[in-house]
């Protein structure tokens, strides 16, 4: 933090990518503390990534892998979570996928980045095997 700002200087301000995704923390998702649990949030940015890489394939998509993810703060019941997705590479039949979880926080109305990772999603055909990614 910055003794002048009370900011993070590593913190990106903005998000980067598509905004693909966004829905509101309930306390159904939370442990007894008010903290939102990862595999929530993990889940809501593999549905996004679902979401960014179907449209982009024009098919059926299934998570293959996710790298380097690390949760740098907690979701808080009453936060808007917000899932923003980037293309980063197409394979012959994979779409490797930037994502990025952000929070607006309802009490105090700041965004704050949670979390991020890389998804690799796979194209399936009508029978579940792997299939090309259509060029644009």
């Amino acid at each position: 933090m910055t003794e002048a700002t009370g900011t993070d200087t590593d913190t990106p301000s903005a998000p980067d990518g598509e905004l693909t995704l966004r829905t509101l923390a309930m306390p159904g998702d939370a442990n007894p503390a008010g903290d939102i649990f990862g595999g929530w949030v993990m889940a809501q940015m593999d549905l996004a990534a679902g979401i960014r890489a179907g449209e982009r394939a024009r098919c059926r998509v299934v998570t293959a892998a996710v790298k380097e993810m690390a949760f740098q703060r907690p979701v808080k019941i009453g936060d808007t979570l917000s899932i923003y997705t980037n293309i980063a590479r197409i394979g012959r039949t994979s779409l490797t996928l930037q994502v990025e979880a952000w929070v607006n926080r309802s009490r105090i109305g700041r965004k704050e980045k949670v979390t991020e990772g890389t998804f690799i999603m796979v194209a399936l055909d009508e029978h579940g095997n792997a299939k090309p990614v259509p060029q644009e």
